[in-house]
């Protein structure tokens, strides 16, 4: 594992060294062998080049991406206040509480902005160092959904994890983060052998393929469109080929068919085509769903004042469907902020991604900026009843501890990365000037990685000297 030697732990004066040397035996090739103190003398002088040149290897670290920040704490915020607000009346009628469920939300969030900045302010290269155990993990936490005496059924699914005293966890979540870190360190390594069959798009499936197949298994049919479309994205980025994405699509998609779907995912998906068909039944979620937006108006009838809250009509208001209650409290208006908070969000990332220092870190904040943008999109979808109905959290908004954490563990990377990255204008052409584990990326003319180039300026004393 050499990229854990190239990992910047401050003044080491290996790399830069070695482009001096070059450069020197370059000026004195068929020039007289200099004599004993000529050699004293130059080696005297060299001493704070050496020095200097060793600060190439400093990270040059600035202030996170704000734009990120902001929209992660005001889509927290957001949640907080629309958990509360569609829940007190439900948890006050079946617990006596009215904080029976905002209130684990609230330790929930409080953990999560913890985790945000102590990912923030760690390196986010040191990820590599457990990608491998960390895919290892999720594999196991799923597998271990299936045991009878761990696994917990809700609704039909083996989605929850419960180990003694723990509160319940949804190692799908975990998964999603752990399998993009791998994901990125993974694809970072093989460079432009991604575009190969053998060398990229068997492996990728090795990889990828177990993850979507247990969390399909489980069943959770809307988490497997979210990994398979996060997973997907990044090998696309990375510089997969079209031909065999478009292929594996299609295979994917028979697969399913040949599997064979449940019973209720089928009903769903002809509820989909025509919810009215069974208004009490199977057509229930949308139908109130859609009544809720329609209730809201433009500026909605106001916190509080939802005549739908507290899932006395509207199952599931504080999680799958709370986006139809801010429809309804906040109507258009806040139904609209929340999607250009998202929008912000992917504007961000995708803009952090395409400023990364190096090829893993520009993987790693485009898969975290997939994962997030298409899980929203899906749950505001099912809820405009643009997408069947599918049990799927919206980022930072829903009720759930296990979503809310990772999500803000996934933010805290995006903010590290964004810690880091370099404006156009400061891209340097020189090769020894990169700061990066990585070799130069390469463009879509070589098949490789569509990212950009990792080139960096030297901005260390070293840099100014002329020979």
């Amino acid at each position: 594992m050499d990229f854990v030697d190239r990992l910047p732990l401050g003044g080491r004066t290996r790399g830069p060294a070695l482009p001096a040397l070059r450069r020197g035996a370059k000026g004195t090739a068929g020039r007289a062998r200099p004599t004993a103190g000529t050699e004293r003398r130059s080696a005297a002088a060299a001493r704070p080049a050496a020095r200097a040149s060793a600060d190439v290897l400093r990270r040059e670290r600035h202030q996170p991406d704000y734009s990120i920040l902001l929209a992660v704490v005001a889509l927290s915020a957001i949640g907080i206040l629309m958990v509360l607000s569609s829940s007190a009346m439900y948890a006050y009628v079946q617990q006596d509480n009215t904080l029976g469920i905002v209130g684990p939300q609230i330790f929930w969030g409080a953990l999560g902005l913890l985790a945000m900045v102590v990912m923030m302010r760690v390196d986010y290269r040191w990820l590599r160092l457990v990608s491998v155990p960390g895919y290892i993990v999720a594999v196991v936490l799923l597998v271990l959904v299936f045991v009878p005496s761990l696994g917990r059924v809700v609704g039909g699914s083996a989605r929850w994890l419960v180990i003694g005293p723990l509160p319940a966890v949804h190692p799908a979540e975990i998964a999603k983060l752990g399998l993009i870190v791998y994901l990125a360190h993974w694809l970072a390594n093989k460079g432009k052998l991604i575009s190969g069959f053998r060398t990229g798009t068997i492996q990728f499936l090795l990889i990828a393929v177990p993850i979507i197949a247990l969390v399909f298994k489980e069943p959770d049919l809307g988490t497997t469109v979210v990994i398979t479309l996060t997973a997907f994205t990044m090998f696309f980025v990375a510089g997969a080929s079209l031909r065999q994405l478009g292929t594996m699509g299609a295979i994917g998609f028979v697969g399913v068919l040949l599997v064979g779907l449940r019973s209720y995912q089928l009903d769903r998906i002809k509820t989909f085509l025509d919810p009215w068909a069974d208004p009490l039944g199977a057509g229930f979620h949308t139908i109130q769903g859609l009544l809720a937006l329609g209730l809201g108006g433009i500026f909605g009838t106001g916190l509080g004042e939802s005549k739908l809250a507290g899932g006395l009509y509207l199952p599931n208001a504080w999680n799958d469907f709370i986006y139809a209650i801010i429809g309804e409290e906040f109507g258009f208006v806040g139904a609209g902020i929340v999607i250009i908070l998202f929008i912000l969000l992917a504007y961000a990332g995708i803009r952090t991604a395409l400023r990364a220092p190096d090829t893993f870190g520009a993987l790693l904040a485009a898969g975290i900026t997939a994962w997030l943008c298409f899980q929203a999109f899906i749950n505001i979808a099912v809820v405009v009843a643009l997408l069947p109905v599918t049990g799927i959290t919206l980022p930072f908004i829903s009720a759930g501890g296990s979503s809310l954490l990772v999500s803000f563990a996934a933010a805290g990377i995006l903010l590290s990365i964004s810690r880091e990255t370099i404006e156009p204008r400061d891209r340097g052409p020189k090769p020894e000037a990169r700061r990066t584990d990585e070799a130069a990326d390469r463009g879509r003319g070589h098949r490789g990685p569509h990212l950009p180039g990792a080139g960096r300026r030297d901005r260390s004393p070293a840099a100014t000297r002329t020979d």
